[in-house]
């Protein structure tokens, strides 16, 4: 089986500081009413930079074996 990943963005925890927006290297995420939230279903890459630097830790990479394809998950 392979290992899939998911983007888990937690708005409940969010304090929205930005600092994930500022750090995705791909620009795919951006804040909306205070909150943190993916710009396009498919900009994002899944490469976790987001997850290390979020000081509330509102936004990770989950992982998860088998399933059919990645995809991002909003609380």
């Amino acid at each position: 089986m392979s290992v899939q990943k998911e983007l888990v963005i937690n708005t409940a925890w969010c304090k929205g500081c930005g600092i994930c927006a500022a750090f995705c290297p791909k620009e795919a995420l951006e804040l909306v009413k205070g909150k943190a939230r993916l710009k396009e279903e498919n900009a994002c890459i899944l490469c976790g930079q987001c997850e290390q630097r979020c000081p509330d830790y509102a936004i990770y990479v989950k992982e998860t074996e088998g399933g059919a394809e990645q995809w991002v998950k909003p609380y």
